[in-house]
């Protein structure tokens, strides 16, 4: 069993990152000038600081109209910065979880299983499917495809017309926090059930006034059916907690 204290969490201080400090207070959460996945030298000085055996790699750039807008960052920190993290872990014999995104499918029929065929629609979700084959070239690793949002829906509209597993990061920190102490390997769908974000945003908070808005209304592409199947995810803690 890995202990807190050897975790190094990369994302600290992003939605993700938030909840699971609540659920590993022990662990290491250096900031982006600290622990800088651009920077691979530095990456091995912070290194010098503690023995890790485990590194989960939460940190990206994660939004997709800006990715639209800035690709280059997005090769920089989500690919090039991924591929450094696997190269890292490689080196150093570290336990790698990296946290993928459930747009790296088409969205065309929904109900995706692990071994089902990519192609990401946007860039964005290339760019997350890049760092995806960085870290599938490292056989000591755990790949996370999940969705998340806040515990309150942040916005006016939700999308009637998407369908997702997205649930509230509170629920996906809880669920990623049991595989990650597992001693297992390979891709993992961590999700809830399939439902429209609307439905969804609804489901975090029924009284709070949430208007429907289309995808067609969007001026970047969007998935239609990402939802994930997520019976190898279950199955395991099912064994596990036996």
């Amino acid at each position: 069993m890995i202990k807190q204290e050897e975790m190094l969490f990369t994302g600290g201080s992003g939605l993700l990152g938030s909840e699971l400090k609540k659920i590993f207070p022990n662990a290491s959460y250096p900031s982006s000038k600290e622990f800088n996945v651009t920077d691979y030298p530095g990456l091995e000085k912070y290194m010098e600081s503690k023995a890790f055996k485990l590194l989960f790699h939460g940190a990206a750039f994660t939004s997709p109209p800006l990715v639209e807008k800035d690709p280059a960052k997005a090769i920089e920190v989500n690919i090039s910065g991924t591929a450094n993290i696997v190269k890292l872990c490689s080196k150093h014999g570290l336990k790698l979880v990296y946290v993928s995104t459930d747009y790296v499918f088409k969205g065309d029929k929904g109900n995706y299983k692990e071994d089902d065929p990519v192609f990401p629609v946007n860039k964005y979700a290339w760019s997350k499917l890049g760092g995806e084959c960085a870290a599938r070239m490292y056989d000591n690793s755990i790949i996370i495809r999940t969705t998340f949002g806040p515990s309150i829906f942040p916005y006016e509209k939700a999308f009637s017309d998407q369908w997702t597993s997205r649930e509230s990061v509170g629920v996906i920190a809880g669920m990623i926090a049991k595989l990650i102490v597992k001693d297992a390997t390979g891709v993992f769908h961590v999700c809830g059930k399939r439902k429209t974000v609307f439905e969804y945003a609804k489901g975090l908070d029924n009284k709070k006034d949430i208007k429907k808005i289309s995808i067609k209304d969007m001026n970047f592409k969007i998935p239609r059916d990402t939802s994930l199947d997520c019976k190898k995810y279950k199955k395991l803690i099912e064994r596990i907690e036996k």
